[in-house]
């Protein structure tokens, strides 16, 4: 099981959450259709279920909603966040006040659905992937405020985190180096890696984007840890690595740019060891998930 904790901690979750509630029910808290319609003494109980097959993530987040919403719903999983669900799973159950079940649905199944979509897509894209030493990753292409929810599912389904933010690694891209002229690059990345491992002693990884084999060349001569080769087709990809195992084989090396499930089992064959793919985050189609009340 992945721990949750690991992306987002209980109190930044119950903000996230709170602020869901709050453009949901309002400043007063209201339910305008259940208010007027459901008894408030009437009590019930839901599951959550799958439509379709997939991997599923967000059921660690339940526990956190229902105390948000009062605490009066008990949620009870039936599947651990990580798994795969066939069509017609039951993934969890709330018991509880009717009016509170009805007010927690839209909430619990936006994340649901939207969760259990990425982990599905990075299944898929992880599995395209099997047979070769390359790891899926993510990217930084999150939506506001559920970058550390949506890294979470992205684990569900087997990938990998790139990095949380900008504070945790260095990601050198061609912004940077513009201006740089190519027979000073290699130099230039020198002072700058070791600078930021002065700076910032538990810096993750210092990595360096590139997209011609001639900045490559150059780039293999710095003290980095990992070569991001953007947008390059497989037969240039494949002369990377051969030039990396040659030359500097303790240097990883990065795939990104123009991968799709198409096209990500031959860029693994190429040799990469990271494939990064912002549309596990950005693109993925949400998984049917739907609460039935009993």
């Amino acid at each position: 099981m992945i721990p949750l904790d690991d992306y987002i901690n209980q109190a930044e979750l119950k903000r996230l959450i709170e602020t869901a509630r709050r453009e949901d029910l309002g400043p007063d808290g209201l339910d305008a259709t259940s208010a007027c319609f459901i008894h408030e003494a009437a009590t019930g109980s839901a599951d959550f279920v799958n439509r379709e097959q997939g991997t599923i993530a967000g059921l660690s987040t339940l526990q956190t909603i229902c105390t948000v919403y009062g605490g009066r719903v008990k949620p009870q999983s039936h599947h651990t966040d990580g798994d795969l669900a066939k069509a017609g799973a039951r993934l969890a159950t709330i018991d509880g006040p009717m009016r509170d079940l009805l007010a927690i649905e839209r909430v619990a199944l936006n994340l649901l659905t939207h969760l259990s979509g990425i982990a599905t897509l990075t299944a898929q894209y992880v599995a395209r992937c099997e047979g070769t030493k390359a790891k899926v990753y993510d990217t930084r292409k999150t939506l506001p405020g559920l970058r550390g929810l949506q890294k979470y599912a992205v684990a569900c389904g087997g990938g990998k985190t790139h990095r949380m933010g900008l504070y945790d690694a260095v990601l050198i891209k061609d912004n940077h180096l513009a201006g740089t002229p190519l027979d000073r690059l290699a130099e230039r990345l020198a002072e700058s890696a070791g600078q930021a491992r002065r700076l910032t002693p538990g810096i993750q990884f210092v990595m360096v984007e590139v997209d011609t084999l001639d900045q490559f060349s150059q780039v293999l001569k710095a003290p980095i840890d990992i070569a991001l080769l953007d947008n390059m087709p497989l037969s240039t990809l494949t002369q990377a690595v051969a030039m990396r195992d040659q030359q500097a084989p303790e240097i990883q090396l990065e795939a990104s740019g123009g991968v799709n499930l198409d096209t990500v089992g031959n860029i693994a064959k190429t040799g990469v060891d990271r494939i990064s793919v912002g549309a596990l985050t950005h693109s993925a189609p949400s998984l049917d998930i739907g609460l039935d009340i009993e």
